[in-house]
């Protein structure tokens, strides 16, 4: 590969920018024997400041008996300091757009010598260069998705089975939930995890013997686990998916262990007792709510599945070399921005969890497109001059806690405590960016039959039933009594 080099005289230090491979950046940076001594001074004049020694006042300590006692300290300290400085320096100088954490392998065996400058060589990941594909007149099918008595009646009843209540069992049968002591370990007896109350469901019908623990979707869970008595131990042995967050689980022969303290099978609510929960005034009036609702739903996932066609145009009209760090640590970033999506979505919480364990199993590949799908948007955001507000960072959390009738307030304070209020704008911006595209469209209304048959002949997502849950599962929603 040819090497482009740049090389910058600074004011204080010498840095040099390198090719190392796709989307890799080498960084050398040479910081004279001035400024490191300087730096040196300052953290022992702060250390000196600080330090209360024996038959010494605080601060009053000798300077070469604190630099005798505290030397190394100091100078790995005046290291990071040093490092971190004419990082960000040279990242800044030289506009490079940077994905993800730096990398040095021999960083941490540099020291400090006196009288010489400190040198050190860092890779980072940049955003790649590309060229978008046209945006004007992309032919997009827009299903023309419509209420149906039968998905009112399967969310009515999914209504009732969440407003249930729990019958305990001693023996649990086909779609029962077991809640117990689980535990998770790799082939050598390592503990990943550890849960007291984790809970699971007894695959029933429509699940193909597919269930899940502790986040991992096993494929012959109904043959593993089988029906349980309170007390027994059952044993499940799995491969960890190969897109798990956790490196610990990515890839490894796992056994599972698995003993339940109780078994409950949920006796649905009687439609009396939701229409008064609710204030209803008649079984009518809560069908009619319920309708209303499918129906903001539609609109959502109609508005979703153009969206989509919009990210293939992207994706199939972009070649680009990708970071391979970056493409790595994708996996458990694409985990939280399909949850948010699914919230968004109005998906049940019961086929979120299990749609993120499906996830999970996917190739790598879906990594891969992700991470595409990111750089390509953000390009194209910024061609449009994409914008988002406060408000609509706002109002986006409210529509998802509408969805999952939580109160606005609380989820919102829940996203800021996961860190993913970043994720909200960058949905937003995305949605935004590729609505801006659809604005722009070739748009052709079609019936759900003819738009499944065109995304299966292209190998697209297909249009749901409507009822926002792709299962017969249900979600056992809050603790029951």
């Amino acid at each position: 590969m040819a090497t482009a080099t740049a090389e910058k005289q600074e004011s204080t230090n010498k840095v040099t920018i390198t090719d190392a491979g796709p989307c890799t950046k080498k960084i050398a940076i040479e910081i004279p024997a001035q400024t490191v001594a300087e730096q040196v001074g300052t953290s022992l004049d702060t250390v000196l400041s600080e330090t209360e020694l024996p038959g010494f006042r605080k601060g009053r300590a000798p300077r070469r008996l604190v630099e005798k006692r505290f030397g190394s300290t100091v100078r790995r300290e005046a290291k990071n300091q040093l490092v971190a400085q004419a990082y960000s320096k040279a990242i800044e100088d030289h506009k490079l757009r940077v994905v993800g954490e730096p990398a040095s392998e021999k960083l941490a065996e540099i020291e400090i010598i006196d009288g010489k400058p400190l040198a050190f060589e860092v890779e980072v990941e940049v955003l790649p260069e590309f060229d978008l594909p046209g945006l004007d007149g992309i032919a997009v099918l827009k299903p023309n998705l419509e209420v149906t008595d039968e998905m009112v009646g399967k969310e009515v009843d999914r209504l009732l089975l969440n407003e249930g209540t729990l019958e305990p069992k001693e023996k649990p049968e086909k779609g029962d939930y077991l809640t117990g002591h689980a535990t998770m370990k790799d082939k050598d007896g390592k503990a990943i995890l550890d849960i007291q109350d984790a809970v699971i469901q007894v695959p029933g019908a429509g699940k193909e013997g597919k269930g899940m623990i502790l986040g991992v979707m096993v494929e012959d869970f109904a043959d593993q686990i089988g029906a349980p008595k309170v007390g027994s131990q059952v044993t499940i042995k799995t491969t960890g998916p190969e897109n798990h967050e956790n490196e610990d689980v990515r890839g490894k022969d796992l056994v599972i262990t698995f003993t339940p303290k109780r078994a409950d099978q949920i006796i649905p609510a009687k439609i009396e007792d939701l229409v008064e929960r609710y204030g209803m005034g008649s079984a009518d009036d809560l069908r009619k709510a319920v309708r209303d609702r499918i129906d903001q739903r539609l609109n959502v996932e109609q508005q979703s599945l153009m969206r989509q066609q919009i990210a293939k145009h992207l994706l199939d009209g972009t070649k680009m070399e990708l970071p391979k760090r970056a493409t790595a640590a994708q996996a458990a970033r694409n985990l939280e921005r399909r949850r948010l999506d699914l919230m968004y979505r109005g998906v049940d919480v019961q086929r979120i969890e299990e749609h993120m364990a499906e996830l999970r199993a996917a190739s790598g590949e879906v990594a891969v497109r992700e991470l595409k799908l990111f750089f390509v948007l953000d390009k194209a955001a910024e061609s449009m001059d994409i914008k988002v507000s406060d408000a609509e960072i706002n109002g986006r959390i409210a529509a998802i806690a509408q969805q999952r009738n939580e109160r606005p307030e609380k989820l919102r304070q829940e996203i800021i405590n996961r860190g993913q209020v970043g994720m909200v704008y960058n949905q937003i911006r995305e949605h935004k960016t590729m609505d801006a595209i659809l604005a722009k469209a070739k748009v052709s209304e079609v019936s759900v039959e003819e738009f499944n048959k065109a995304m299966k002949a292209a190998g697209g997502e297909q249009a749901e039933t409507g009822d926002g849950d792709k299962s017969e599962s249900t979600s056992r929603g809050k603790s029951k009594k």
